[in-house]
């Protein structure tokens, strides 16, 4: 499905949200993370050595938690793709020039103001991989 211009809207002015996968006990687990809307894609980042990357590898459903101010939230019922290798190092700029508003320049990595090209090496060393989420349900106060 595709999210409503109001739903996209809200993405972009709230990029913090709670993903939630499914354990191997069943489970489910959560942890926070940023996402952003890029070329009309929902990602986030991750790492190949992340659990919840192990779990959506198993088991690829996602439900993402995007929270607002107050009480608004959106949920957000999903299937991910995992998009690794050589393809998720210029998705990782993409996605964090569009998370930290920075259509070029520098980036900032925890912390450090990074060049593109070094940041684009720590891409790499940490074996970074983006998330892409198909919204199959949205639902909340958004």
């Amino acid at each position: 499905m595709q999210l409503t211009s109001g739903q996209r809207e809200f993405i972009e002015s709230n990029p913090s949200a709670a993903m939630i996968t499914i354990g191997g006990d069943g489970y489910a687990k959560a942890v926070r993370v940023g996402v952003a809307i890029v070329d009309g894609n929902l990602w986030s980042s991750g790492t190949l050595d992340r659990l919840r990357t192990w779990r959506l590898r198993q088991d690829p459903r996602c439900t993402l938690f995007v929270f607002g101010s107050g009480y608004d939230a959106l949920t957000l019922e999903t299937v991910v793709t995992i998009i690794e290798g050589g393809g998720a190092v210029p998705r990782s700029v993409e996605l964090f020039r569009a998370m930290q508003g920075r259509p070029d320049g520098s980036l900032v990595w925890y912390g450090e103001e990074l060049d593109e090209e070094t940041f684009r090496r720590k891409m790499i060393d940490q074996k970074r991989l983006i998330y892409q989420f198909e919204v199959m349900k949205a639902y909340g106060v958004a």
